[in-house]
């Protein structure tokens, strides 16, 4: 039974994210090592659910009033805050939608040869599907960490697909940086539990304000021990030195679903900053700056930075493509930093439209790399000579235009692949670069629009900033694109299947949504971002939930309204 005024209280739903993944991956198990196509079968009728369950999600808790925005389950029946609890809101819906569209089109582009590269491909791929739904669900830190140890150990595996010295080596380095960032993980939480008693978020928010002065460095401690965790998964300068190199080396559909990773640490950040540390908290006292404020906005701006004369620097399309999650992340971190929920609401906006394109980005890697390997001998060659009209086979007409070896271009059709590469190539390079009609267009206007109304110095560098690095991102790809599409090299257009245009399509027909749809997404953006800056809603709803009395029955949840 739920509750009558919010039928998400309670609802199974909540829950099922995360159990279909479990469920999916543990089926898969049972089947052995073979029968992959039956695997790759059940993995994409799973992602799919997935997908359709986000959607529902986002659209019933959108569909509620701010107040009741929220959905609350607890799995064991627990009270809070001692047993798990598992929270949707805005946020969460909206990442959900986005991890499941990301997983989709990276199984999709799987599907064409890579799953077949390594025996638990379908496994790890669900796995690292359930970590990242479980991190954006959970509502307490020992269980936010079970989940990033899940979806990090299916990234492990992941980036080592397919084999090869270059994965191996960058595989150690990633796996190293994350296990330190995890043993900082535990010791912040050890810190916080001993300061506040309690791993709840929405407890830890509560106890805050009756923490003794004398404790609340060690309380500061914590939650900075905790951030420099967040903040290396979330690739933040300089703890982000392993990236571009992890980023590079693991295969296409792994690397555009690895494009999610950095968003967990920015969204457990992102979480936990304004539930603990609101601008605003209460009984009519206003904090200016809160703790940890200046850190956030300075080092996303040096991330920011970083990123985009790393992108600039970039002479393949991977290394840019990982360069700007780079460059995506420090735009977020900065932009939450400065607690402003119109700033928030625009950021929110980008996050969604920047990774997006990123993922697109990586798929298209291969793609372009497979055009630019494969050249015609030279008797291969066709000059175009038997499709043209005679009279232009004889001497160019004054004003045609010829290509570099002064051949008439006239009559030649372009290869589709060819086309399709190139189209997709432009899309992405409008949206990563922030240039009108598309996605990232908008969301960098909405920022520079409320970053106008700050008035302060950071607020001026990061208007700046964002600006550059999109000069820098045109002119790069710019770079890319003339090598790879504007050389005077003879070669076939690349075979191409549809199992891997879909999926690229699919994610830039995403952002295009995204522009088609401005208005009522940028709402939704900005509920999501008034939300979080009254945290007041969150702890309330978490805090009222009440299990199930014995005689209800095992399968209801109820929640006070």
């Amino acid at each position: 039974m739920t509750d009558a005024l919010n039928p998400l209280a309670g609802s199974h739903l909540i829950v099922a994210p995360v159990l279909l993944p479990l469920a999916t991956a543990a089926l898969m198990l049972l089947l052995g090592e073979g029968r992959r196509r039956f695997k790759a079968v059940v993995n994409l009728a799973s992602t799919l659910a997935g997908l359709l369950l986000a959607v529902y999600l986002m659209q019933a808790v959108h569909a509620r009033d701010l107040t009741l925005a929220f959905g609350v389950y607890l799995p064991g029946n627990w009270p809070v805050p001692f047993g798990i609890v598992l929270v949707l809101d805005r946020l969460s819906a909206l990442l959900l939608v986005l991890t499941a569209c990301i997983g989709l089109a990276s199984l999709l582009y799987a599907l064409a040869r890579w799953h077949q590269a390594g025996v638990y491909f379908h496994v790890l791929f669900q796995l690292q599907l359930m970590g990242l739904y479980g991190a954006f669900l959970t509502a307490d830190l020992f269980n936010l960490f079970v989940f990033f140890e899940v979806l990090l150990a299916a990234s492990y595996g992941l980036l080592l697909h397919g084999g090869g010295a270059q994965r191996v080596r960058v595989g150690l380095h990633y796996i190293a940086v994350n296990l330190v960032a995890s043993l900082l993980f535990l010791i912040g939480v050890a810190v916080l539990y001993g300061v506040t008693g309690t791993l709840n978020m929405a407890d830890i928010a509560a106890k805050l304000p009756m923490v003794a002065e004398v404790d609340r460095g060690l309380l500061h401690a914590g939650a900075a021990i905790l951030a420099v965790a967040f903040l290396a998964k979330a690739a933040l300068w300089p703890l982000n030195f392993w990236l571009p190199g992890a980023y590079g080396a693991a295969s296409a559909p792994v690397a555009a679903l690895f494009a999610l990773l950095t968003k967990v640490g920015v969204y457990a950040v992102l979480r936990l900053w304004t539930l603990c540390f609101p601008v605003d908290v209460g009984a009519g006292v206003s904090v200016a700056e809160p703790f940890g404020s200046w850190a956030l906005v300075w080092g996303g701006l040096a991330t920011l930075a970083f990123g985009a004369v790393g992108m600039l620097a970039s002479q393949q399309l991977g290394r840019f493509a990982a360069y700007s999650v780079i460059t995506s992340s420090g735009t977020l971190v900065a932009a939450f930093g400065f607690g402003a929920p119109a700033l928030a609401a625009g950021a929110l906006f980008y996050l969604a439209s920047s990774t997006l394109a990123a993922a697109a980005l990586f798929l298209l890697v291969e793609l372009l790399e497979r055009a630019r390997q494969v050249e015609l001998g030279p008797d291969e060659i066709d000059d175009g000579q038997d499709t043209l009209p005679a009279f232009i086979q004889s001497e160019p007409l004054p004003g045609v235009n010829l290509d570099d070896d002064e051949e008439v271009l006239i009559g030649r059709a372009i290869p589709a692949a060819l086309a399709f590469l190139g189209l997709t190539f432009a899309v992405c390079t409008l949206v990563v670069s922030g240039l009108p009609p598309l996605s990232g267009f908008v969301a960098k206007l909405a920022m520079l629009t409320a970053l106008l109304d700050l008035q302060r110095p950071a607020a001026w560098m990061l208007f700046a900033l964002l600006l550059l690095s999109g000069l820098m991102a045109a002119t790069a790809l710019l770079r890319i694109g003339m090598r790879h599409f504007w050389t005077a090299e003879a070669r076939p257009a690349p075979r191409l299947r549809v199992a891997e245009t879909l999926p690229i399509g699919l994610l830039l027909a995403g952002g295009l949504g995204l522009v088609l749809q401005g208005a009522p997404i940028l709402d939704y953006m900005g509920k999501t971002a008034a939300s979080l800056h009254a945290p007041a809603q969150y702890i309330t709803a978490v805090m009222s939930a009440r299990p199930v009395p014995p005689m209800a029955g095992i399968s209801a949840q109820e929640s006070a309204p």
